[in-house]
C-alpha cells in the first residue's frame, strides 16, 4: 500500500470494501437511494437522480470513450457506460480500488472497461481521446484544481463535455488542516473557463447538507459494526475524514456543473 496517508486511507478502505456491508447499506439508505442498482456501489454523495442526470448530461453515444477521473472502486463510472453503451477507462490514485473496480467490470461483463492508476492532472490518457469526461465528489481534494481542469481540457475532444459535482470549500475553516483541502476552491466556473471550457450549468444541489450529515453520522454511530466488517484500521480511516467533516464544517456548497469543450 503507498506511503501517503491519504492515498493509504483509501487503499485499506478498497481492501475492505467487498465486507463492509454495514457500510454499504447506510449509504444506500442515506445517500444513493433504495432503488439504486445493486453492484454499482459508490462512496461519492450522487444519488441515483443525480447518476441520471449526470449520464444524460454527458451526451454520450455508444462506443464513445468516457472517463472517469477519482474513480474510485468503479461503480458509477460503470452504471453510466451501461446505461450509455460507453467504453470507460476509470482514472484513480489508489491501487488498491482499481483493483476493485476492475474486478467489478470483470463480474459485470463490462469488456470495454479499463482501470488505471493516475492523479487529476495526470491521467496517462492521450490527447483529445475522450469524448465525455466524468467525476463525483473528488475535485475539492485536488492539490491544484487549475491543473486538474487543464488536463479535462486536454484530454477531451473538442465538443465533449465535463459533468461532476463536487464540494464547495470555506477556505478559513481549512486553513489550519494540512494535506486534505490544498486548494479551496470558491467557485469552479472561472477555473473552468481558464481551462478553456464553456459553462453550460452551474447548480447547488439540493439536500446535500442532510445527506452529508445523516450518512457520516450513522457511519460513526456504526463503527463497532464496522471494525467486525472491516478492520480497525480501515474503519479509522473511514471514521478519521467524517469525523473531521462533521466538526469543521468545511463545505459551504455542493455543486452540479457541466462544461463543454469548444468544438473548434
Amino acid at each position: 500500500m503507498s506511503a501517503d496517508p491519504i492515498e493509504r486511507g483509501y487503499d485499506l478502505v478498497y481492501d475492505a470494501w467487498p465486507n463492509a456491508r454495514t457500510l454499504h447499506r447506510i449509504w444506500r439508505e442515506q445517500v444513493s437511494g433504495r432503488d439504486y442498482p445493486r453492484g454499482f456501489e459508490h462512496i461519492s454523495f450522487a444519488s441515483h437522480d443525480e447518476l441520471r442526470r449526470l449520464s444524460g448530461a454527458l451526451a454520450l453515444r455508444p462506443g464513445d470513450a468516457l472517463a472517469d477521473l477519482a474513480c474510485g472502486a468503479g461503480g458509477s463510472g460503470l452504471w453510466v457506460a451501461r446505461q450509455t453503451g460507453a467504453r470507460l477507462t476509470g482514472i484513480d490514485l489508489s491501487s488498491v480500488g482499481i483493483a476493485r473496480a476492475r474486478a467489478r467490470a470483470a463480474a459485470l461483463h463490462a469488456h470495454d472497461a479499463r482501470f488505471f492508476a493516475g492523479a487529476f492532472d495526470r491521467t496517462g490518457l492521450p490527447d483529445r481521446s475522450m469524448r465525455a469526461v466524468m467525476s463525483l465528489d473528488a475535485l475539492q481534494y485536488a492539490p491544484d484544481t487549475a491543473s486538474a481542469l487543464r488536463e479535462v481540457a486536454r484530454i477531451l475532444a473538442p465538443g465533449g463535455r465535463f459533468a461532476f459535482c463536487a464540494f464547495v470549500v470555506d477556505a478559513a475553516r481549512v486553513a489550519a488542516v494540512p494535506g486534505l483541502w490544498l486548494d479551496p476552491v470558491a467557485d469552479y466556473r472561472a477555473a473552468i473557463a481558464v481551462a478553456g471550457l464553456r459553462v453550460v450549468s452551474y447548480d447547488s444541489t439540493p439536500g446535500w447538507l442532510e445527506r452529508v450529515s445523516a450518512a457520516y453520522s450513522a457511519v460513526i454511530a456504526a463503527r463497532a459494526d464496522l471494525v467486525d466488517e472491516m478492520g480497525a484500521p480501515a474503519t479509522d480511516a473511514l471514521l478519521g475524514e467524517m469525523i473531521l467533516t462533521l466538526e469543521l464544517r468545511p463545505y459551504r456548497d455542493r455543486i452540479f456543473a457541466v462544461s463543454e469543450k469548444p468544438a473548434a
